[in-house]
């Protein structure tokens, strides 16, 4: 079934294949990804569109002597396959098994961790210069999509990258939308582009045609002479031009012929390259064509049928939707800000209930903070919907234009905690460490959707000032308990009472502090369980109490080690001068991809270690 793949076990063999076997490799390389990612899950869609793309620069460039970065990354499986990987395939995202990333220390043809988008030309253009620093000659390749120009890093890079000699590439795969429709102001750019792609095929029709006859190549030579003028007629300067690029495009990114043509041209230019190709997400398969936001990241599922759709089954991301609709009917003050995730963060549902109040900035996080700085400043109530991950791009943003000036921005932080297959770049593990730092930040996190709904009222009733920000982790229902008490900010929930420990817990970690409970109990040991909610300031007073009428107090918490909540009580308790010891059971600050339980139990955050722990070490 896979003839060629089956013999591609470096790219020195895939530089072997004539143009045919080229294209029969790209249809294998697809029925493989079907077939793989439907029993390991992934991102398919992706990788489907770029197939033709990654054989072809692979047919081309000498790798690892020449270097690619992938933007975002998670379309490297098709490199991967052809870079001596196939055979682990099987354990695509799968804790001790490939990543569905670039990882350097997974092999010497990645050459760039990536995980997040438009950082793709920045990293190249630091490897191109230091190629040149040590005298050697190498090309340098950065792969990016048209959703990552709405990224300033990516903007920044290219305009940097203008005057940086030869040797530097960039792919930019225009396949018409990141995960959400692309929404900055290139797309007007990039679509006048895409008209004039009828003037490249016939161009490049042209050319192979008149190249079968004798005196054909000297025809072809000549046009070549007056192909700027006709091209500057037909399309005119583009910005990447204005950049300082030689820009190739656009052209059909699944022609292998132009593609390994227009490569090997760019491989023999004097200065920065920048070709544009236009590809299909989700190419050969129809459910993935037909539907690509669908097959960004998929689980398994049976590749004859495609995923089944889930019905029913509301996960936090869509109870922030669900619930941000019904507050925004009762408050027009309400807006909603997302950086290209609608889909993802739930919020599609609002973007249509009230267009004119909802905001996709684009893959521009640091703009999104913002700009909603702005929309509080001017009296609304913003709430910004990003991934735990994804908001520490906008770091500086939030504590300069949100928190020193005490504006009334909600954040609501989804994929909080690990989030499992996606590895180290998309865990959201240091937002309660850095927003603590940050002045009149306030920062919750719900046990269950109960919870979750008051709190998101609270956010949007208007009382609140300053920044909060609401964390809460990715999936369904985390915890079934419900509080014993109503919310109230600032104040924690006393689950149950004991004598012994204290296990001071919020949102996701509670979960695992009933189960702990419960295992002590069964030892003899009397134990406590609070429901911090607020995570960030602490209840001092609860603590406080605490500390003073138990052994140990135990912290858990699905967040990093350093700088957490835990550090926190224990410098509460040393500026008190209160004796009592303090466990902190966090997560380092890497952690690798797995599911959730196996990265729990790797990083000894599961239950059963931490009953294990509280035993041995204090009542043993």
């Amino acid at each position: 079934m896979y003839d060629i793949l089956n013999r591609m076990h470096e790219p020195s063999d895939v530089s072997k294949l004539n143009l045919n076997e080229l294209e029969q490799l790209s249809e294998e390389i697809r029925a493989f990804l079907i077939d793989s990612v439907s029993r390991t899950g992934g991102h398919l869609a992706s990788n489907l569109g770029v197939v033709e793309l990654t054989v072809a620069l692979t047919h081309v460039f000498d790798f690892p002597e020449d270097k690619i970065v992938w933007d975002v990354g998670h379309q490297c499986y098709v490199y991967k396959l052809l870079t001596g990987r196939k055979d682990r395939f099987d354990t695509l995202r799968k804790f001790g098994g490939l990543s569905g990333f670039p990882k350097t220390a997974e092999s010497e043809y990645d050459c760039f961790n990536t995980g997040h988008s438009s950082t793709s030309v920045s990293a190249a253009l630091g490897l191109q210069k230091a190629n040149r620093l040590a005298g050697k000659n190498e090309h340098v390749i950065a792969v990016l999509g048209d959703g990552a120009l709405s990224g300033g890093m990516a903007v920044e890079a290219l305009s940097d990258a203008g005057n940086c000699g030869g040797n530097f590439i960039v792919i930019l795969n225009d396949n018409h939308m990141s995960i959400s429709e692309s929404v900055n102001g290139l797309t007007g750019h990039l679509k006048r582009l895409r008209t004039t792609a009828g003037y490249l095929t016939f161009k490049s029709g042209l050319e192979k045609a008149l190249s079968r006859f004798p005196l054909g190549r000297s025809l072809v030579s000549g046009l070549k002479k007056i192909k700027d003028v006709t091209k500057h007629i037909l399309i005119g300067k583009t910005v990447f031009d204005d950049m300082g690029f030689t820009y190739f495009g656009p052209v059909d990114g699944h022609d292998m012929d132009t593609l390994t043509r227009l490569l090997k041209r760019a491989k023999t230019a004097t200065g920065p390259v920048l070709l544009h190709v236009l590809t299909q997400k989700g190419k050969g398969y129809k459910f993935a064509e037909d539907s690509p936001a669908d097959y960004h990241g998929v689980s398994t599922f049976e590749a004859e049928k495609g995923i089944s759709p889930k019905h029913g089954e509301l996960t936090y991301s869509g109870m922030a939707g669900k619930t941000l609709c019904e507050l925004g009917q009762e408050n027009d003050r309400i807006c909603v800000v997302t950086a290209a995730m609608a889909a993802g963060t739930g919020m599609d549902a609002f973007s249509q209930q009230f267009p004119h109040r909802f905001y996709d900035v684009g893959i521009a996080e640091q703009h999104a903070v913002t700009f909603s700085a702005g929309l509080a400043a001017g009296g609304m109530i913003p709430f910004v919907v990003i991934y735990s991950s994804f908001l520490q791009r906008a770091y500086d943003q939030i504590l300069h234009d949100v928190c020193l000036q005490n504006l009334n921005v909600v954040f609501l932080i989804d994929r909080a905690g690990i989030v499992g297959e996606d590895g180290e770049t998309h865990h959201g593990l240091f937002d309660m460490s850095y927003l603590a730092t940050m002045p009149n930040m306030t920062v919750f996190a719900p046990a269950d959707f109960d919870e979750f709904r008051q709190m998101l009222t609270y956010a949007a009733g208007g009382s609140h000032q300053g920044p909060l920000a609401i964390r809460y982790p990715r999936g369904l229902r985390q915890s079934e308990s419900r509080s014993p008490e109503a919310f109230l900010p600032g104040k924690s929930a006393v689950y149950t009472k004991g004598t012994d420990v204290c296990l001071l817990c919020a949102g996701l970690s509670l979960r695992t502090g009933e189960k702990v409970a419960e295992s002590l109990k069964e030892h003899n040991i009397s134990a406590s369980l609070v429901n911090l909610r607020t995570v960030h300031p602490i209840d001092e007073e609860t603590v406080l109490s605490c500390a003073k009428s138990h052994k140990v107090l135990v912290t858990i918490e699905d967040g990093s080690l350093v700088g957490g909540v835990g550090e926190r009580i224990c410098a509460l308790l040393t500026k008190k001068q209160i004796s009592c010891p303090v466990f902190v059971k966090a997560f380092p600050p890497i952690v690798p991809h797995g599911s959730p339980k196996e990265l729990k139990k790797l990083c000894r955050m599961d239950d059963e270690a931490i009953t294990e722990e509280i035993i041995t070490r204090y009542f043993s």
